[in-house]
């Protein structure tokens, strides 16, 4: 489909000349005044606007203060034959994409025009990500669009009107604590205080203290009693963060609090009741720690009512270039700069990058170029230089097997645990959770098919 160019000038020659020149690339309307330009815009979706200083007794400016004024404005182009550096300048305060003086080149003003076009397509392009995400708004702003994030959207959904125990597993960056935000946000208790506790922040002697509260007098130091963090969460959630750093002494204590719904401050044998609703946290795989003996096997099975696996953003490359807009947007709205565009050179940076960092990685990278832009297109210059000096990534994944002409099941299972291994990145913990078996089934199976040791996973 062509962009549509609208020509305005008073001067038929020129718009003749222009219309002749440029009806092959674009859908061309012209006009010889201000009034028959309004009428245009009015009545069509016009891409790039193209017009006069100098419009008979109304200046160009003009124009382009309405046209800006549009809820999608167009490119906007100004040429004059009585240029100067101050009037170029007004023209770039008023919104113009370029300056153009006459006489006109006609190679320059179809590059600039095809330039403009570019740009005009990435702005709509923006949009159009932008409105892909309204439905996740809900989601105390996750984004995603991949199969593997519509359904933790839709398992947050069913999950979050109850009062189930929810642990969230998955590594770091990866948005943890919006999912546990978005959990209290679309439950009943959303109206009490989400209160969140890092416990990994916590030495052993602090976190009894912190989560439970302390009585005037409990320890050296406690000059008055302070309530903790369950019983600041009263009637809302408790976020506990990484909760694979909680020592084995905690562990038995919050197990019981999971029990009985009471807590005791130190310092005092007076139970406490509490109504909260926990949600736990981990970037380690606690069944492993289970078995290592380093977690509790009775709290994890009460912390893991209702498991949600979010996966790594390697696993999700679909998802980057859709998030990456997201965040300029806001990035620059945040940082007081101009709207701004993604070069296509730098979204490729960004596809083919393994963001160890993840979803935190990837928002840090956008701010970074936003920052160090100086046009309104990001190029890949302006982004971190580990993007720029990184190895391309591995394009290779888990090799699965091709269906036989019949149906064979071991087959079938095959191909289900290499699926499983590849939306995991090859973490068989999780991997196994995912299929609904045990670590050593999967295991078990992994041993039947020597190739297994030699795959790669995103």
């Amino acid at each position: 489909m062509k962009p549509v160019l609208l020509i305005v000038d008073d001067e038929r020659g020129t718009r003749n000349v222009l219309t002749q020149a440029l009806e092959d690339g674009y859908e061309v309307y012209a006009a010889a005044n201000g009034k028959t330009a309004r009428e245009i815009m009015r009545s069509e979706p016009v891409d790039i606007l193209l017009t006069d200083l100098r419009l008979g007794g109304e200046s160009g400016m003009d124009l382009i203060d309405e046209a800006r004024r549009a809820e999608h404005p167009p490119t906007c182009i100004m040429m004059t034959a009585y240029g100067s550096p101050d009037t170029a300048a007004e023209a770039k305060k008023h919104g113009a994409y370029y300056f153009l003086t006459k006489p006109l080149n006609l190679d320059e003003v179809e590059l600039l025009l095809r330039q403009a076009a570019h740009t005009r397509n990435l702005e709509t392009r923006n949009r159009e990500l932008a409105a892909r995400l309204q439905p996740t708004t809900g989601l105390h702003d996750m984004l995603g669009d991949s199969a593997a994030m519509r359904i933790i959207f839709d398992r947050i959904r069913q999950v979050a009107p109850t009062n189930t125990t929810v642990l969230i597993e998955g590594e770091t960056g990866t948005g943890k604590e919006l999912v546990a935000r978005a959990l209290h946000a679309l439950s009943p208790r959303s109206k009490g205080k989400f209160v969140a506790v890092n416990c990994a922040a916590l030495s052993p002697q602090l976190m009894e203290s912190e989560l439970f509260g302390h009585e005037k007098g409990a320890f050296t130091g406690a000059m008055h009693r302070r309530i903790g963090r369950f019983e600041e969460a009263d009637g809302g959630t408790l976020f506990l963060d990484e909760i694979g750093e909680m020592d084995i002494a905690t562990q038995v204590k919050l197990l019981r609090v999971l029990a009985e719904r009471t807590i005791e401050r130190v310092g005092s044998n007076e139970p406490v009741s509490v109504d909260v609703r926990i949600v736990a946290a981990t970037n380690r795989h606690l069944q492993d720690m289970v078995e290592a003996g380093s977690f509790r096997q009775d709290l994890f099975q009460r912390l893991n009512v209702v498991d949600i696996q979010l996966p790594p953003l390697r696993a999700r490359a679909g998802d980057i270039v859709l998030m990456a807009n997201a965040f300029l947007q806001r990035l620059c709205e945040e940082n007081h700069k101009p709207a701004m565009t993604l070069s296509r050179a730098a979204l490729e940076k960004l596809r083919r990058y393994d963001w160890p960092g993840n979803v935190r990685q990837l928002r840090t990278a956008i701010e970074h170029g936003v920052v160090m832009c100086e046009g309104s297109s990001i190029t890949p210059r302006d982004l971190p230089d580990y993007l720029n000096t990184a190895p391309p990534k591995k394009e290779s994944v888990a090799e699965l097997p091709e269906p036989d002409d019949e149906l064979n099941l071991a087959a079938v299972e095959w191909r289900t645990i290499c699926r499983a291994l590849q939306i995991t990145g090859g973490n068989r913990s999780n991997a196994a959770k995912l299929l609904g078996i045990s670590r050593r089934t999967l295991q078990r199976k992994m041993a039947d098919h020597p190739e297994s040791l030699t795959i790669t996973y995103p």
